[in-house]
């Protein structure tokens, strides 16, 4: 036997185990990682409340497939998956979560909004009017009325922003969670953020910012989720041409269980 050979055995011999032969780190087997990213989906879209601290991951999966009519098993399988992969709000879907307690809502039919800053995706001429079209999707079918300020205090705030932007909800970059709401109140109430790492169109090219911000000003006027597929609050994104849109009946009927219909003086 060599010198080195020598040197070699005796090092093997004295040196521990884990120096003199480094285990190979067991890689993460893909139920850890389905585990990890389901709690993680459920944990934002499906929080714990109080009555749903007991149930188990299964029974959660249960919920949230119930909640998108999915087959119902428990397990992250196929169908399920997909579901989690589209782009979509980022309120929560649980029906009886709120950033405010109660059933918010605003207790006049006079609101203003704000445009704080704007996406370099657009024209600020195709951001205003894409958000004034959006809040007329509310005001046709209700009291409501809208009108933008300046200046002075709104009563909803849009900005866009990236990331961690100052509201304890950061955005997670491009694709996922396209935008958020809160729901009528003090402060932050009403406001809505755009995440503007999304690529905002006005068009079917990316994403339509007219119909998300739709959807985020029904959150606003206190508007959950709604389960009907085809509903404007449905929480996942989908194109409708938004020169032919009309809003669902779902979402018609909740606004004015709200507000109340349009008079015809209106």
């Amino acid at each position: 036997m060599g010198t080195m050979q020598y040197l070699l055995l005796c090092a093997a011999i004295l040196l521990p185990e884990s120096l003199a032969f480094p285990a190979q780190l067991k890689p993460e087997s893909r139920s850890d990682t389905d585990t990890e990213k389901i709690k993680a989906y459920l944990d934002k879209f499906f929080p714990i409340l109080e009555k749903t601290q007991s149930l188990s991951l299964e029974e959660r999966i249960k919920e949230m497939q119930r909640f998108f009519h999915l087959t119902v098993t428990g397990k992250l399988n196929a169908e399920t998956e997909e579901t989690m992969k589209q782009p979509r709000c980022g309120v929560p879907d649980t029906a009886d979560y709120k950033t405010f307690p109660g059933n918010p809502r605003w207790k006049r039919t006079h609101l203003t909004y704000k445009i704080v800053n704007y996406t370099p995706d657009l024209p600020q001429k195709k951001v205003d009017d894409a958000i004034r079209r959006a809040f007329m999707v509310w005001s046709d079918v209700t009291p409501l009325q809208f009108r933008r300020v300046f200046k002075t205090h709104a009563d909803i705030v849009i900005r866009f922003a990236r990331r961690e932007h100052g509201d304890g909800q950061p955005f997670d970059g491009r694709g996922a969670v396209l935008a958020h709401a809160f729901y009528p109140g003090e402060g932050i109430g009403g406001d809505a953020h755009f995440d503007d790492d999304e690529r905002w169109s006005e068009v079917n090219q990316e994403v339509n910012l007219f119909l998300v911000a739709a959807h985020e000003f029904g959150h606003s006027l206190g508007l959950g989720h709604s389960n009907v597929r085809g509903a404007l609050m449905y929480p996942s994104y989908s194109y409708v041409n938004p020169a032919t849109f009309r809003l669902p009946e779902d979402d018609r009927r909740r606004i004015q269980k709200l507000y109340g219909t349009k008079s015809s003086n209106s």
